[in-house]
């Protein structure tokens, strides 16, 4: 009988309650809060299209793509915000704000449920997030959470100087779930946008995305054992230690790691370069790693060079800057020819080879120029000069097709090519007289 009578007082003291003035007070104020909420969301999609509609290509775009599925979790953020301050002027008003705290807890789990559906898409992560999640918001709606955890503490094992707790067990396997999961998204959404960046060439993005995946683990790792409640001055102290000693034995490989990042960020070398090492050895950069560099010689050969040459030793890089380079050819011909009508007649030979640089377009410091050199015992030493797009491949490519061209022309045109000659005179010696005895 005390059991039904306690029931059935508890039931009238709530219909009490809902049916009183405050009550209905309350409601309004919820509803109105509502309704501000509603027209101030709609008004901020206005305003930023970037909340309001989904990206052209979600792939290539993750972060608008994020922006998106925040926008539709705008009305309850901004309800949930109205709540919040209702609920601290409303007592100042009708001398209780319960409703409006109910409707406040209520608004709050059904955020979280709209943020795990609405920004996770995997139905596995999502379902734990729920599953875990939900439980915690009930027990802070009812206002019993500081309770649990106050419980869960107090189960506690001593090792050591290492204090374990159930909560702290409970807590380290929750957050840190969300840390890693979090760091995974970071990590992917990221590195789609640092590849993103045509400004930056391919290896410099790469280097770029890497780097961010290993700084952002690294924070990620520093905040699981801030949860774990691991001193990080003792491993600090511990891992400088190790460092130092690694530090001696991996001081080449550091040093090029090093060099490699230095040399990519202010692209002094970059894949297709054409470079000529100090000690003479030259190719075209195929590979820029972040220990050696690879140059693919033209006869074929990978030359691996380590990437501290490129910081500590001068280099040449042919098309650092400009595509074009200038070469040369030598020749020569006869004292006898017309030097002034061979120089135009050489300038339309090399003009006509479609590697060289030429036409009205080109400016004339870079069009095809053909000079006299030297007056050899033989003949006149003359070279032509001229500009092209890239590297010669020495005698193998536009040189040799150059002397090919200069050689046919000039016999073409009669034009003597010189050879050393010699002129050999014989000159007789006297027999000598062997005197006869008598």
């Amino acid at each position: 009988m005390d059991t039904e009578f306690d029931l059935a007082s508890t039931w009238s003291q709530w219909q009490a309650a809902l049916t009183s003035p405050e009550a209905f007070s309350q409601a309004v104020i919820i509803l109105l809060v509502y309704v501000l909420a509603w027209v101030l969301s709609q008004r901020i999609l206005k305003l930023l299209p970037v909340l309001a509609g989904p990206p052209a290509s979600p792939e290539n775009q993750p972060v608008r793509l994020l922006l998106f599925r925040c926008g539709k979790l705008l009305f309850p953020l901004l309800a949930i915000l109205l709540l919040k301050i209702a609920a601290a002027f409303v007592p100042l008003v009708s001398g209780g704000n319960w409703l409006v705290q109910f409707a406040l807890a209520v608004a709050l789990v059904l955020l979280f449920r709209s943020f795990v559906r609405t920004v996770i898409r995997n139905r596995t992560v999502a379902k734990l997030f729920l599953w875990v999640g939900m439980p915690i918001l009930f027990l802070y709606v009812l206002g019993v959470l500081d309770d649990v955890v106050q419980v869960l503490d107090s189960m506690a094992i001593q090792v050591g100087n290492i204090r374990l707790t159930a909560y702290g067990i409970v807590r380290t396997a929750i957050f840190g779930s969300l840390l890693f999961w979090l760091g995974r998204v970071s990590n992917s959404t990221g590195q789609t946008i640092i590849r993103k960046q045509e400004t930056l060439d391919f290896r410099t993005r790469e280097v770029v995305a890497k780097l961010f995946e290993i700084g952002l683990f690294v924070i990620i790792a520093v905040l699981i054992l801030q949860l774990m409640g691991i001193n990080l001055t003792a491993l600090a102290v511990f891992g400088g230690a190790v460092g130092v000693g690694i530090g001696f034995g991996l001081q080449t490989i550091a040093s090029n790691f090093i060099s490699g990042i230095i040399i990519i960020l202010d692209r002094s070398v970059s894949v297709g370069d054409y470079i000529e090492m100090e000690d003479g050895r030259k190719g075209l950069v195929t590979q820029l790693n972040m220990r050696s560099t690879t140059l693919e010689t033209f006869d074929g050969k990978d030359i691996v060079v380590p990437n501290e040459k490129f910081v500590s030793n001068s280099f040449i890089n042919w098309t650092h800057k400009n595509k074009k380079q200038r070469y040369r050819v030598d020749f020569g011909v006869g004292y006898n020819t017309n030097v002034r009508e061979l120089v135009e007649i050489i300038k339309e030979t090399v003009a006509s080879h479609p590697k060289v640089l030429s036409g009205p377009e080109v400016p004339l410091e870079e069009r095809p120029d053909c000079e006299i050199d030297s007056f050899g015992d033989n003949g006149v030493n003359m070279f032509v000069e001229f500009w092209m797009e890239g590297i010669d491949d020495g005698r193998n490519r536009v040189g040799g097709d150059l002397l090919l061209m200069i050689l046919e022309t000039l016999q073409e045109h009669g034009i003597e090519i010189p050879f050393p000659q010699r002129d050999v005179r014989l000159v007789s010696v006297p027999e000598k007289q062997v005197p006869v005895d008598a």
